[in-house]
């Protein structure tokens, strides 16, 4: 199911029911600052969402014991029991997180709608969502996107999933919206640097945290690997190419069967479409079309292809390749970037299927 399903990374928390929202209504002497509750709900009257208008918290100078529509907005709103009491100082993170049981995944899908053939478990609380939900819900109204975004980067993170879940629950616990949280699975170099995790934090955090912030599906490992698939094959060849004739190269690229007959793959086919050359028999090539088919004749120098790790390890940010004995001295200077940064990770965000996502990957550049 790689590639073609959408983690239902967010959803333990989705429902909004799971964890205890800010008190309310508020107290008799309101705060200068605004709640993350009216926040919410003045985001919800922009986007369209029925709400009440909320205009101020204060009351008005002319009669101050009269209720201000945001007052009056809380006392129509139904009550919220939160499953864990809100504690002072608040506890850590884990704590939290560990003090609710998470709801099985097949009553979060149950309860978006979903059928059992939708979507993937992995274990008792993940999953991942097919991509046939689109085609099944394709002539139902779109829903309303809110964004939250930061700009200003900090070692300790910025508070974008903690603002993201808040709101969330804002919106699914009190004001009763459907709605669903939808994050990014956080990668595991920061998880274990200062930073640590991104699964939001306190009351506001997707569960079960440490599965989130470890390993989830796999997805960044599998990316991990075909990252670094690419880059041991980009190396392979231009060995190969320094040390084999050309008929040595077509022979690997393109071998003979047990009758004898050649033929090309359907992705070598596009290849010769580049080349210009309009043939379909192996054996019709002259010699100088079998030099240009079988070698890329790759610059070292020009390669921006790089392995990557889903750890923070500095020292492998350059390094040197090829200083085996049986390389020949064919060393070359390259290093490690963040496995998130790979353009693997672009490609599977943005592929549609398949087939999408194969014409991806054969359309990136990794050196001339």
């Amino acid at each position: 199911a790689f590639g073609f399903t959408i983690a239902l990374r967010a959803l333990s928390l989705v429902l909004c029911r799971r964890l205890p929202p800010l008190p309310w209504p508020p107290p008799a002497a309101p705060s200068p600052q605004t709640p993350l509750l009216l926040i919410a709900t003045q985001l919800c009257s922009l986007v369209a969402w029925p709400a009440p208008t909320l205009l101020s918290t204060q009351p008005h100078a002319s009669n101050p014991t009269a209720q201000t529509p945001a007052h009056a907005a809380a006392a129509a709103m139904p009550s919220h029991t939160p499953l864990l009491p809100v504690q002072s100082p608040v506890p850590s993170d884990i704590d939290i997180a560990q003090a609710v049981a998470p709801q099985h995944i097949s009553k979060i899908a149950e309860s978006l709608g979903l059928t059992e053939d939708e979507y993937d478990m992995y274990g008792k609380h993940k999953a991942k969502v097919k991509l046939s939900v689109r085609d099944r819900l394709a002539d139902k109204p779109n829903g309303k996107y809110v964004v939250v975004a930061g700009i200003t980067p900090t070692p300790l993170g910025e508070g974008k999933s903690t603002t993201t879940v808040g709101l969330c629950q804002a919106i699914g616990a009190y004001l009763k919206k459907p709605v669903v949280t939808c994050i990014r699975q956080p990668s595991q170099g920061p998880t274990f640097g200062i930073k640590g995790g991104a699964a939001g934090g306190g009351y506001s955090q997707v569960i079960p945290m440490e599965e989130l912030n470890l390993h989830l599906t796999g997805d960044i490992h599998a990316i991990t690997a075909a990252n670094n698939l690419l880059a041991a094959a980009i190396d392979a060849r231009m060995f190969h190419e320094r040390a084999q004739s050309d008929k040595a190269l077509f022979g690997r690229l393109c071998p003979a069967d047990k009758s004898g007959k050649r033929r090309f793959a359907p992705v070598m086919l596009k290849r010769l479409a580049k080349l210009g050359i309009d043939k379909t028999d192996p054996d019709t090539l002259t010699d100088d079309e079998v030099r240009r088919f079988a070698r890329l004749d790759l610059d070292p120098e020009t390669l921006t292809w790089r392995r990557v790790l889903d750890t923070n390890d500095r020292f492998l940010r350059g390094i040197t390749v090829g200083q085996g004995k049986e390389e020949r001295g064919q060393t070359r200077e390259t290093g490690f970037d963040i496995a998130v940064s790979s353009e693997i990770m672009a490609v599977l965000a943005l592929a549609t299927g398949l087939q999408d996502m194969r014409d991806r990957l054969g359309r990136m550049v990794v050196g001339s």
